[in-house]
């Protein structure tokens, strides 16, 4: 997984932090959480704000 399956990634958040609303995760606690994610795989370094934000939305219409 990379940083860009945003899909993916918000599929698995959403399985490992089902107790977690996604409108309220600081995106410190969301970038260590991706980055803790069983077959993540990518640089820290290539991950923004814009790349974050995307994987809140996509987790926010995942469990919405």
């Amino acid at each position: 997984m990379k940083w860009t399956d945003t899909l993916e990634i918000a599929i698995a958040l959403a399985e490992r932090h089902a107790d977690v609303d996604p409108e309220t995760i600081r995106f410190t606690d969301l970038f260590n959480w991706v980055r803790e994610l069983e077959g993540f795989d990518d640089d820290p370094k290539h991950c923004g704000e814009k790349i974050l934000e995307a994987i809140q939305m996509a987790w926010i219409d995942e469990v919405s």
